[in-house]
């Protein structure tokens, strides 16, 4: 990759759980993934109700739309998790699972964790979206 990648937390900042208040990109090309659902590949909803099978299958959708652009998790520049829940429990448990995931090099970078009320399809929890800095 030709784009330089730098990560920043500042000491005036509240320490994070795993992520960067700020990426820096020097240059290079972008990618937006669009929002990483767990869906399996013939479209069907793995784990309904399920956050942790969910999550594997985000986790596993996404490494697959990195791997297509010649992207990697470390060249994620800016990360938006989305889980269906209000409860502050629910959302750390999907934070954790996700860093313990082979996708978590990308939650260090800027990263945004939503708990919401819905998302797109009946029984769905999670879905993340990703900013990549492409190789050229």
């Amino acid at each position: 990759m030709n784009a330089k990648i730098t990560r920043m937390n500042p000491e005036q900042l509240h320490a994070t759980p795993g992520y960067h208040h700020i990426t820096v990109v020097e240059a290079g090309r972008t990618a937006y993934l669009a929002g990483q659902c767990p869906l399996d590949s013939d479209g069907s909803l793995v784990g309904d109700g399920d956050l942790g099978r969910q999550i594997d299958q985000v986790a596993a959708n996404a490494l697959t739309a990195l791997a297509v652009v010649g992207a990697k998790p470390e060249d994620v520049l800016r990360t938006v998790i989305y889980v269906c829940s209000e409860e502050t429990e629910v959302l750390w448990t999907a934070w954790r699972r996700l860093t313990d995931s082979p996708l978590a090099p990308a939650l260090s970078a800027a990263s945004t964790l939503l708990g919401i009320s819905q998302l797109a399809f009946p029984g769905q929890l999670v879905e993340v979206d990703l900013t990549v800095a492409l190789p050229d």
